[in-house]
């Protein structure tokens, strides 16, 4: 049930920057999802106006409550709709009376339960008032430049990657992760059925956004795969990275069930998504790693990594994941290694995984990496901290500076100091994972998409 709208890319915009909001629904009773939407607009600091609509209150959260969107007096750039479904296409005519053209349903109760006439019916309505929507059946959206966070949870750190899942609960473990290391988000976006607005239509949109550097999907069924790899195909400013469930043959029949998405070949996907540039993920871990990477990272010149750590168990189940992912692991150049072994306590382990041990400092890293940098034989580096090692974000921070190779951490088993040092390297624009098979797998996607690869 697609809906074609004139300049729907004039109401997207309208959408993530809008200056006025209407919550129909909005409740005083914590426990209800408006209540929470509605709280989240507060506190997350948005800008515009908000205007309550509820039939039995009079305000809510400290703002004058309306019994109907008719009764505001200002314009009103986005509705967002929480009330039972059989009421939405009432709703939207009152909507269309008062001019207002984009709307979020978070509302549930359609084809995800068989109501299909219902869906059709919302669908009628808003193409007869020209009303783009989200959902229904869905988790809202967030643009964090706006500090419109008309979801949940509350996320508001601005960073450079875009999340668009049909599963509201993907979009908000990516949002509530990215939040919480700091790296933070533009936009986050739960599509929900899609009935109207589709993965398209978002894609498009922040294909076009300034403040976004990589998309991160979450599909269960495209609502147009050709045109996707097309889209993807001659897209060359940003990265987009997708996970799509439904592998299986009973992946595929429960993703049906969830939001009625179909889900054709596997094989045909995955070789689609190689021809057009596409990064494929097959867990919300690795949608997260290889969207962090790509979005904080510059690109390498080649596939070659030297790996630094103070944790030589760290430096082997790195070179796995390395050998497996197509990544090499150069031997160290000789006139390399006497430059090493010159400057390092002699119980350092010189080769390649270099294993400074247990002992290290933060700044005997920088002193390998300054004189690693000098060969050309090495596009990018993994630093494993393996132990509570101090210092770590200044070093890496100073080395950042100096070096135009990729530096990629990973930082474990350091307690409160890899707690501290973690964030702060994140909040300087610093990937960090918790664990070296993390990193090598978000190091080999970036290897992928070194200048001249395939």
């Amino acid at each position: 049930m697609l809906i074609n709208k004139s300049n729907k890319e004039n109401k997207l915009n309208k959408m993530f920057n809008a200056n006025s909001i209407a919550i129909i629904g909005a409740s005083n009773n914590p426990n209800k999802t408006s209540y929470q939407i509605l709280k989240n607009l507060i506190d997350g600091a948005y800008r515009g106006k908000i205007y309550p609509i509820n039939q039995k209150e009079n305000e809510i959260l400290g703002l004058k409550a309306y019994s109907k969107i008719t009764d505001i007096d200002g314009g009103i750039d986005l509705a967002v709709i929480v009330i039972p479904a059989r009421l939405i296409p009432e709703t939207m005519k009152e909507m269309g009376e008062k001019n207002v053209n984009t709307a979020i349903i978070i509302s549930g109760g359609f084809k995800e339960i068989g109501n299909y006439e219902l869906e059709k019916e919302v669908v009628e309505t808003a193409n007869k008032y020209n009303i783009s929507f989200v959902g229904p059946n869905c988790q809202g959206i967030n643009y964090t430049y706006n500090n419109l966070c008309a979801s949940w949870p509350l996320i508001t750190a601005k960073g450079s990657l875009c999340i668009i899942a049909q599963s509201g609960t993907v979009a908000a473990t990516l949002g509530t992760w990215a939040e919480n290391e700091g790296i933070g988000a533009t936009g986050i976006v739960s599509l929900g059925n899609k009935t109207d607005l589709n993965e398209m239509d978002f894609i498009d949109f922040f294909l076009k956004d300034e403040n976004t550097k990589v998309i991160a999907l979450n599909i269960e069924g495209f609502t147009n795969g050709k045109k996707f790899m097309e889209i993807a195909k001659n897209n060359k400013e940003k990265d987009i990275v997708v996970l799509k469930p439904g592998r299986t043959e009973k992946g595929k029949k429960v993703a049906q069930s969830h939001t009625k998405s179909v889900s054709g070949s596997d094989v045909i996907f995955d070789a689609a998504c190689k021809q057009a540039g596409v990064i494929r993920a097959y867990s919300i871990t690795e949608l997260y790693d290889y969207s962090k990477a790509l979005g904080l990272l510059k690109k390498p010149k080649g596939n070659r990594v030297m790996v630094i750590t103070s944790s030589g168990g760290s430096g082997i189940l790195a070179t796995d994941i390395f050998e497996e992912n197509y990544v090499e692991v150069v031997d160290l150049n000789p006139e390399l290694s006497q430059k090493l072994k010159a400057e390092l306590p002699s119980h350092c382990v010189v080769s390649n995984p270099l294993d400074l041990t247990g002992d290290t400092d933060a700044y005997r890293y920088e002193k390998c990496v300054n004189i690693a940098n000098e060969y050309d034989d090495i596009d990018m580096f993994l630093l494993i901290f393996g132990d509570p090692i101090p210092n770590a974000c200044n070093v890496v921070s100073s080395l950042k500076e100096k070096v135009s190779k990729p530096i990629i951490v990973c930082y474990l088993g350091g307690g409160e100091v890899e707690k501290e040092e973690t964030l702060s390297m994140h909040r300087n624009g610093i990937p960090v994972f918790p664990a070296p098979e993390r990193a090598a797998k978000a190091i080999s996607i970036l290897s992928r998409k070194c200048k001249g690869s395939d």
